[in-house]
């Protein structure tokens, strides 16, 4: 393959924890209780977020709910296989936008260490399939602090719980 032609893929966001909770009480407090842990400040729409839900099967929707009532998809859920394993469709770009025509990938999976340990690995994947500009700009705001990382800090305090 000529040089011009090659492209390189945009490396995945991978963020682990390690909570104190069952593997089947880590997935339950990552997916039923998740308005708990998500922050606020990360929303989409014109309202202020009042709740965020993922719907607990295979094409589920991955949307917030604002306080006025109105809803913003973030994506779809793509595999729901408890108390293992997750993968969501993210529909948003580089700049926070909705985009029905792509989407990259978020899969969570949730490994028991044993009866009251779980490492939890959140992979944001297919980056690329936003383009190499936005892409990478999306992966710069998903690998920050602000991103992944604290998000599941959030998430591993309420799991710990």
């Amino acid at each position: 393959m000529p040089l011009a032609e090659r492209t390189i893929a945009i490396a995945p966001v991978v963020k682990t924890v390690t909570v104190r909770a069952s593997q089947a009480q880590a997935f339950t407090v990552f997916n039923t209780r998740f308005a708990s842990w998500w922050p606020a400040t990360h929303h989409i729409g014109k309202a202020p977020l009042a709740n965020a839900i993922i719907e607990p099967k295979v094409d589920g929707r991955w949307y917030e709910v604002g306080d006025d009532g109105s809803e913003c998809d973030w994506g779809r859920v793509l595999a729901w296989e408890p108390p293992a394993r997750l993968v969501l469709s993210w529909h948003l770009d580089g700049d926070f936008q909705v985009r029905t025509d792509t989407y990259s990938e978020v899969e969570v999976t949730f490994t028991a260490l044993d009866e009251t340990l779980t490492r939890v690995t959140l992979e944001h994947r297919d980056l690329d399939r936003f383009g190499a500009e936005n892409g990478e700009r999306l992966r710069a705001k998903v690998g920050s602090d602000g991103g992944w990382g604290g998000i599941l800090d959030l998430y591993a305090t309420a799991a710990n719980g």
